[in-house]
């Protein structure tokens, strides 16, 4: 507190003050002493009682104080102008400005706090951008990823409408086609309303407590006519005590329903999925693993993007809109946990920690 005190601005004027008084008396002294000592007679005389009326000493002391004081406060004076020059540059929009903080006081606390503000000004207008031109993106790849299935339905039933089809078969053939794609457009927009939900920051979780084994039982064995029908079945690892993670249950499931999907739909060139879960002090860590092709190392880090599909295989027609990895990041995030993808000898491995009790 005492520290606080002495290097604080008001202590510092204040000694300023006393100083510049007290070398403003001193000074008077040493001229009349001077003028004493070294001047002569008639000279000493006039000076010495022109310094001992006290208007005259009064103006006098108060111009060396006044000298005294401006030299004190020109380091001061300086910083501050220097401070006003750098928040009138953030005004104008160079938040790369740096203020060298040279004192700990006041002045030198709002120096590191416009560093920080245009710091913190900077990352907002760049995450600003970045939204924005995410945005921008979103409704780009939306508008495709929606004409395309409705350019197609909207030419099934064109020629449904124009009769131009050969017998009933043809025509059932032309509804399972509008079906088919009408349900994948549903999808769509159920996946974009999902992932738009879940990427809120603000969005409020419904968490309990979770038996993250029993969850991982249960999911696996729903899977299992998916994986039959792909020639697939899942080996499951899982520690002997049980995992409790504080979660959103249904949020949870929908994470490694899509991870699991995506390990069918992808990984169907080997035999096995699987899921495996650990528990080192303090964490839950999933891992869901398929046998199929490895995903290029230049691309892993980018699937968890939106809309984003990786090598020639994962296209519109195996790999869906490309929102399912990404809504379960943003779900992930939301729970405080980490998902990453990388490539384990002939494995590709989705890793999810989540915080356990």
């Amino acid at each position: 507190m005492m520290r606080e005190r002495v290097i604080s601005i008001r202590w510092k004027m204040m000694m300023a003050v006393f100083a510049s008084g007290f070398i403003s008396l001193f000074g008077v002294i040493i001229i009349m002493f001077g003028v004493y000592t070294v001047g002569y007679g008639p000279f000493r005389e006039i000076v010495t009682n022109a310094l001992l009326m006290v208007p005259v000493s009064i103006v006098v002391l108060f111009a060396i104080f006044i000298a005294t004081f401006l030299m004190a406060s020109a380091p001061t004076i300086r910083y501050l102008s220097m401070i006003s020059g750098a928040v009138n540059q953030i005004a104008g929009g160079n938040f790369d400005i740096h203020i060298p903080v040279k004192a700990n006081d006041e002045i030198g606390r709002l120096a590191s706090d416009v560093n920080r503000m245009a710091a913190q000004l900077k990352k907002s207008i760049e995450e600003e951008r970045r939204a924005e031109k995410a945005k921008n993106e979103l409704i780009t790849s939306v508008s495709h990823d929606l004409r395309t299935p409705l350019t197609s339905i909207l030419g099934f039933l064109a020629l449904i409408d124009g009769d131009k089809y050969e017998d009933e078969v043809t025509l059932r053939h032309y509804v399972s086609i509008v079906h088919e794609k009408a349900q994948g457009l549903k999808k769509l927009i159920d996946d974009l309303f999902e992932f738009t939900k879940v990427s809120d920051s603000a969005y409020k979780l419904d968490r309990k407590e979770v038996n993250l084994g029993r969850m991982l039982e249960q999911l696996a064995e729903e899977f299992v006519p998916i994986l039959s029908k792909a020639g697939m079945e899942y080996r499951m690892t899982l520690p002997d005590e049980k995992v409790i993670v504080e979660a959103d249950p249904s949020l949870l499931v929908r994470v490694f329903e899509n991870i699991m999907t995506n390990a069918v739909r992808y990984g169907s060139d080997g035999r096995f999925v699987d899921i495996e879960l650990h528990c080192p002090p303090g964490w839950a860590v999933v891992r869901i693993a398929n046998y199929g092709p490895p995903i290029p190392e230049a691309e892993i880090n980018q699937i968890f993007e939106r809309f984003v599909r990786v090598e020639s295989s994962r296209s519109r027609a195996t790999g869906g809109a490309g929102l399912g990895l990404a809504i379960a990041k943003s779900i992930v995030e939301l729970h405080g946990g980490t998902i990453r993808a990388y490539n384990e000898g002939k494995r590709t491995v989705f890793e999810v920690s989540l915080s356990a009790r």
